[in-house]
């Protein structure tokens, strides 16, 4: 029986993200964040990008990320 192991969001990218949903572990790691606890007070504050509820888990669109990080960069680039 094969294990199933939590590879690098990284690895399977396509356009820079990959072809599923995306946890908050893995913006942890995509955005070599201290913790995940940092993507959860995102949501809180309502400044990270959009997510959604599967039951209790959180869940991200590899294209609302794309487009948050994209107006994250143009509000950088405009100060």
């Amino acid at each position: 029986m094969a294990t199933e192991e939590h590879t690098d969001p990284r690895d399977t990218l396509r356009d820079g993200l990959p072809d599923r949903y995306l946890t908050p572990e893995d913006l942890t790691v995509m955005f070599s964040l201290p913790s995940v606890e940092t993507v959860y007070a995102w949501r809180r504050k309502r400044i990270g990008p959009p997510c959604f509820r599967i039951g209790k888990h959180l869940r991200f669109d590899p294209a609302a990320v794309r487009e948050w990080v994209a107006q994250q960069t143009a509000l950088t680039d405009a100060a």
